[in-house]
């Protein structure tokens, strides 16, 4: 008979050794996804103030928070309400699981798991949450070998940063941040208590959708604590009847959707895992301005809306990019008056016929081979081959023409005809490379291009006009300044830039473009109290509206038009339009900024004298004119005799412009 049982008792033990041997084969990859932990986390875009543009996901929100940044109350709170023995089980509480089992057996049905906190782990991370006898032996032989492996506070690390809290969130940091805009280390006893009750029941103890259950459930937690001596009974009773806030917003919690799907895909470049990687991507942008720019770009839609019935407002669309000129931050952009209507970024994926906004350029090639602001170009009607064997005539808006009229004049006069016969004789070609070594693309070999006659998007176009407050110096628009991983590591970004002009051959257009501004087509744009420069841009039948203006610090491109690209209202023009948005903004800017600088420094090289009875710019390569010589003084001398010796030799040059030597 002894032999007989012995016999049993071995069959049952190797039987019992067999299954454990069976199970525990089955779950290395399960306890290997617990052991090397590598959840998917959220990366968080920040503003250049460190304020929360978007949180940035992959299905499941996550902020990770490590152990020691949990605060001791929340560990005990959930020790308290879920585990009371946690601390010395290793991994299964054979106690809880003999309760948990009697209380099965009387109501014929699973009611109660006597689950340990390494267990619940599991649950969320591996395994299925039926109630199923090979899942629990699976759970109680993975539990035992995940206790094994890790430490206590490496298995509660792991419990707080992947069970779910309802909303959406992930991790008990993402519902602190969600629910109450708190970080762990400020939360309050309740709100400690909300938090750990959550994850019995996610759906249920949402506090956003079921209040009084989380609160209830709350209470629980409270009560156990002060059973258990944890906390104190006048911490319990403050803490009983307090309700706290409770938030219900978004899980993007987007506050500049153009800006983030443009950061994303700056990101995307360096950064493929950049919506699980829990990455913090800080930018340039600044939500003050962004709001500002938001408010301007939809002041100016509405406006034109009230001046034309006729305006379809689901077409009719803006633009506009707020730019660091100097640095190449980008503070603000958006690219369209409602991004629930339409996503598409007008600012970044449009493509628009800048108009006479592009005619600085030109101009600016004029003034670094030897023209000044003084000299004079024909404002006449003319005909140009058009390169198929016809004819391009074209015109001045409004039909009319001044003849020989200055540099100066034609670009605050916004002069077509000038503009051209300046690109002709500079040269088409000769032009076009300059303009393409400084970035702009797509520029066609053809002599409209003075007019902006091809197509470019605001944010490209802000890097190029940053060629006049960057003093001839083009900065690349940028988003991101720095990105730091999940492991703390920090990468900095600068931008790229390219010398396009001398400092003070960009001045003289600084000073012709305020000029624009205080007298030309743009006076609109005037801003009191700050010196602006910019110009006009309106495209063909009023197709495209533009303004791009700056001062010292801050660059701001602005267009409008039709996205079907059908002309606005003829009388629908950059001075019209635009203008008045930039001065909207501006004037807004100023209220929250006003230690912003108000005047540009004069470079070193830029000298004003008395021409043709005014007082006027130029500099060693843009002397005066001599065509007015006789009225011509200034308060310095010319250069040297090897300068002009350069001068007369230039080709570039009209003859009637050539300085003559003193």
């Amino acid at each position: 008979m002894i032999r007989i049982i012995f016999s049993f008792l071995m069959v049952c033990i190797f039987a019992a050794g067999g299954v454990f041997l069976y199970f525990y084969s089955q779950i290395k990859l399960d306890s290997d996804s617990i052991i090397d932990y590598n959840p998917k986390l959220t990366t968080r875009i920040l503003d250049r103030n460190g304020n929360l543009i978007a949180n940035v996901f992959d299905g499941e929100n996550r902020l990770y928070v490590k152990f020691d940044d949990i605060p001791g109350k929340v560990i005990e709170a959930l020790v308290a309400v879920e585990d009371t023995g946690f601390f010395e089980h290793q991994g299964v509480n054979i106690e809880a699981i003999f309760r948990a089992l009697v209380k099965d057996i009387k109501a014929r049905k699973f009611v109660e798991g006597g689950s340990t906190i390494t267990q619940q782990l599991i649950k969320n991370t591996s395994l299925s949450s039926l109630k199923k006898i090979d899942r629990k032996i699976k759970e109680a032989i993975l539990a035992i070998k995940i206790e094994h492996e890790l430490t206590k506070e490496q298995i509660l690390e792991r419990y707080f940063n992947e069970v779910y809290f309802g909303h959406g969130y992930y991790g008990i940091k993402t519902a602190a941040l969600g629910y109450f805009k708190k970080n762990l280390k400020d939360l309050d006893l309740k709100e400690i208590a909300m938090l750990v009750g959550m994850p019995k029941a996610p759906s249920s103890y949402d506090p956003t959708k079921h209040l009084n259950l989380s609160l209830s459930r709350a209470n629980t937690v409270l009560a156990r604590m002060y059973e258990l001596g944890w906390i104190t009974k006048a911490q319990y009773e403050k803490s009983i009847n307090e309700v706290p806030k409770v938030y219900n917003e978004n899980l993007t919690q987007n506050k500049a959707p153009y800006v983030v799907d443009e950061v994303i895909k700056e990101a995307s470049k360096i950064l493929p895992n950049v919506k699980t990687g829990g990455y913090v991507i800080e930018t340039s942008v600044d939500l003050k301005v962004q709001d500002m720019a938001r408010e301007a770009l939809v002041y100016g839609y509405n406006q034109i809306l009230k001046r034309d019935k006729k305006a379809d407002p689901n077409e009719l669309n803006g633009a506009i990019v707020v730019t660091n000129p100097l640095n190449g931050d980008i503070l603000a952009l958006v690219g369209g008056v409602d991004y629930e209507k339409s996503k598409f970024n007008r600012a970044t994926q449009s493509s628009r016929q800048p108009g006479s906004s592009f005619k600085p350029f030109i101009y600016q090639i004029a003034l670094d081979e030897g023209y000044s602001p003084m000299s004079k170009i024909d404002d006449s009607p003319r005909s140009f081959d058009d390169g198929k064997n016809g004819q391009w005539t074209p015109k001045n808006y409004g039909k009319k023409y001044e003849g020989m009229i200055t540099i100066q004049r034609a670009i605050v006069k916004s002069r077509n005809l000038a503009t051209i016969n300046m690109l002709y004789t500079l040269g088409l070609q000769k032009a076009r490379k300059i303009l393409i070594d400084e970035g702009f693309t797509n520029i066609p070999p053809a002599l409209s291009i003075a007019l902006g006659s091809f197509g470019i998007s605001p944010l490209h176009y802000s890097s190029m006009y940053s060629m006049f407050p960057g003093m001839g110096m083009i900065t690349k628009s940028k988003f991101i300044t720095s990105v730091t991983d999940s492991n703390g590591n920090v990468r900095n970004f600068t931008p790229s830039k390219y010398r396009a002009a001398p400092p003070e051959q960009a001045y003289l257009m600084v000073d012709i473009l305020e000029d624009v501004v205080s007298e030309g087509t743009g006076r609109r744009a005037a801003v009191p109290q700050i010196a602006v420069g910019g110009k006009t841009g309106t495209s063909n039948d009023s197709i495209d509206a533009w303004f791009c203006g700056f001062s010292p610090e801050i660059n701001v491109i602005i267009w409008y038009g039709n996205d079907n690209y059908k002309p606005m209202r003829s009388t629908e023009t950059g001075g019209r339009t635009c203008a008045p948005v930039f001065a909207r903004f501006m004037g807004n800017y100023l209220k929250e900024f006003p230690g912003t600088k108000r005047s540009f420094k004069r470079p070193i090289g830029v000298f004003e004298g008395i021409y043709d009875g005014k007082k006027a710019l130029y500099t060693d390569i843009s002397p005066f004119p001599t065509s007015y010589d006789d009225n011509a003084s200034s308060d310095e001398s010319y250069s040297s005799e090897d300068y002009f010796r350069k001068i007369e030799n230039s080709s570039n040059l009209l003859d009637d412009f050539k300085p003559k030597k003193r």
